[in-house]
């Protein structure tokens, strides 16, 4: 979809003012022939739609697919896109894609997600409440205060704290671990923590997610430096559940090359599930903004109009096998 430069930017600040996550994708350069050029730009939304030109459907099959692994990663990454039999090479924070499909040329795309400031819901306005979110915007969090009654704690958040000290606790406490919220913690003593965790309507496997009393052990005294070791435990098990994580370059190499099989592989921390083409080979996310056709009761995934084309004249030429 082509549009220009002021309302891209225009729909950048949408996103962002919607707290929704896109790639912005630039082309850093262009060799002959191609129909994009150097300063091009696009925004990649997490359903693969993309917004802008950074290249013909043959190289917007690849942005998709690589966008969408961007934004499960949350790492920028170049990607380079080449004529040549299906193939790909996987550098650190590159890589080169060979597309039977391209008559010439070859093109870079910087692929910069744009993640927006992960949530914080803290139950309470007590100082140690207060003093989260002071410093919390001084570590990238966007830390939201709100009472028991009306937290709306979700899957995506990166943490819920209670720090309301005795009030509405459970009601949180339950909301956060049933949605799925990767950090829960309660200020409190270990007494009164054990109680509460006591108290909660949660199996154990949830109950022992909580981290009470809350953050490191580092002797904190203060409001200020109560917060400041819990924000530390969360910035460390944020980045042990980033480890955890397949890195962008194994999932690339990972990723179905080859002809003739429209076979999906499933969603994985690194991007959605991902399908051959089968006229040229090349890998295709398997969503709906992918170029697509029903054939005897499989969704059969292309990387261009004309790919599509193909498979429509002659389906018997190309064996679609399981």
């Amino acid at each position: 979809m082509t549009t220009t430069a002021g309302s891209l930017a225009a729909r950048a600040d949408e996103l962002a003012s919607r707290r929704e996550p896109f790639v912005h994708a630039t082309v850093v350069r262009a060799q002959r022939p191609t129909s994009a050029h150097a300063g091009d730009t696009a925004l990649v939304l997490p359903t693969g739609e993309i917004h802008g030109f950074v290249g013909g459907n043959c190289v917007e099959a690849s942005v998709r697919e690589y966008s969408l692994q961007v934004l499960a990663s949350q790492e920028p990454l170049l990607l380079r896109v080449l004529p040549g039999e299906p193939s790909r090479t996987v550098e650190e924070g590159a890589v080169e894609v060979s597309n039977p499909c391209l008559s010439g040329g070859a093109i870079e795309i910087f692929l910069q997600p744009r993640i927006p400031a992960p949530r914080v819901l803290v139950v309470g306005t007590t100082p140690v409440a207060q003093a989260l979110a002071t410093l919390g915007s001084g570590v990238g969090l966007e830390v939201e205060l709100t009472d028991g009654e009306s937290a709306d704690p979700r899957g995506d958040d990166a943490a819920l704290i209670v720090a309301s000290h005795g009030k509405a606790e459970e009601g949180a406490l339950e909301a956060a671990l049933r949605a799925g919220v990767p950090y829960v913690a309660l200020v409190a003593s270990e007494t009164r923590g054990a109680a509460v965790l006591g108290s909660l309507d949660v199996d154990n496997a949830l109950r022992r997610r909580v981290f009470t009393p809350a953050g490191l052990q580092l002797g904190a005294r203060t409001p200020g430096e109560i917060a400041l070791a819990i924000l530390a435990q969360l910035v460390g098990e944020r980045s042990k559940a980033r480890r955890a994580a397949p890195p962008l370059a194994a999932a690339a190499a990972e990723a179905p090359t080859g002809m003739g099989a429209p076979t999906e592989t499933g969603p994985t921390e690194s991007g959605p599930a991902s399908a051959v083409d089968p006229v040229c080979g090349m890998s295709v996310p398997a969503v709906e903004s992918s170029l697509h056709l029903e054939h005897n009761g499989i969704t059969v995934y292309f990387c261009s109009p004309g790919c599509r084309a193909a498979f429509r004249k002659d389906p018997e030429r190309y064996a679609l096998t399981a």
